[in-house]
């Protein structure tokens, strides 16, 4: 059975049209989602971290306020930019909305995307130290995280008081660390997320392009990263995820709001992100039935265990109960 969850970037603008106007409101919709995902049967419950832009930021609280208004969807980031982290801060809260859902908390992490500010992460304090690059130094706090959440002690007691003990971060929540996934955009992070133990959130676009359609080259990205844990010989039994664009079309409103399907964005999509070829994957809209053939047809949505759904969240709860609601009816029986 595979996993459906959704995923918001948790966008909030005063705009007309918007029913997120305020980043209150972006938060406590969030809430009030999750809880009626759960009541469908959705899985899991996620949210996008950005910086210096009015989407989701700091994830802890929110995801600790879902915990104690739910029991039993999960709830998690994709991704967390780990440029910006202090990793032993970051595993206090980290336990601490893991312990308060009971366990349900898959966070995902990653060296992090484009973002509004250059190089923001410097303002929040963390820069690369010399002859190494911001990604060098997102790994680096990724392992210190890990250690930490997985009990291991980071600092000591003052020997002038007695015999020097290790202390680990507390609150510790037993299990987090077996539920840290790494957001990977090309084969070779796959590999390294394996190698690592991590599980795989493949990433809504692959930062390499070989001319291969997006879910074939995302679904070659998947069986590497199998073929790899299997290598290194990890005891415990990986997730992948993969997330995509969904949008059924049932109503006039909803054509309203984005057409019947048959001019919607249903190619790949290759440009320049970062200096580096890139392939997107398309969007899936138009009548349930036509995407539940569609999606059962892509490649990498087969391979997958875990499918998050990318929801316009700034249409409000009610709308996009009503999509997930669909989706959960009409286009979830009938995929691999």
């Amino acid at each position: 059975m595979k996993t459906l969850g959704f995923l918001s970037f948790g966008h909030y603008q005063p705009v007309p049209g918007s029913h997120t106007r305020t980043a209150r409101d972006a938060l406590t919709q969030t809430i009030e989602l999750a809880i009626a995902a759960e009541e469908i049967g959705i899985g899991m419950a996620g949210v996008r971290v950005h910086h210096f832009a009015r989407q989701a930021s700091t994830p802890f609280p929110l995801l600790a306020a879902i915990a104690a208004r739910t029991h039993r969807i999960e709830i998690g980031t994709a991704v967390i930019d780990m440029r910006y982290e202090s990793p032993y801060a970051m595993a206090e809260p980290a336990a601490a909305a893991d312990l308060i859902s009971g366990g349900r908390l898959q966070l995902g992490l990653s060296r992090g995307s484009q973002e509004v500010a250059l190089r923001g992460y410097e303002a929040f304090g963390h820069v690369p130290a010399e002859g190494t690059s911001d990604a060098d130094m997102a790994r680096n706090y990724t392992a210190q995280f890990r250690l930490a959440i997985a009990g291991h002690p980071v600092a000591s007691t003052d020997p002038a008081a007695g015999p020097s003990i290790g202390l680990p971060v507390e609150p510790h929540s037993p299990g987090l660390a077996e539920r840290i996934w790494w957001g990977s955009s090309t084969r070779a992070s796959a590999v390294w997320t394996a190698e690592q133990g991590m599980n795989l959130m493949s990433s809504t676009l692959l930062s390499e392009d070989t001319g291969t359609p997006f879910d074939e080259l995302q679904r070659e990205q998947i069986d590497i990263y199998r073929e790899t844990w299997h290598s290194a010989g990890h005891k415990h039994t990986p997730r992948v995820s993969v997330s995509r664009s969904v949008l059924p079309i049932t109503s006039d409103e909803d054509r309203l709001y984005f057409g019947d399907g048959r001019t919607a964005n249903n190619r790949d999509q290759v440009g320049i992100l970062n200096g580096a070829i890139s392939r997107f994957g398309r969007s899936y809209i138009g009548p349930p039935d036509v995407i539940a053939k569609e999606l059962a047809a892509d490649a990498a949505v087969a391979a997958a265990d875990t499918l998050l759904l990318t929801i316009p969240n700034q249409l409000g709860v009610d709308y996009n109960t009503r999509i997930l609601q669909t989706i959960a009816d009409h286009i979830a029986p009938h995929l691999p």
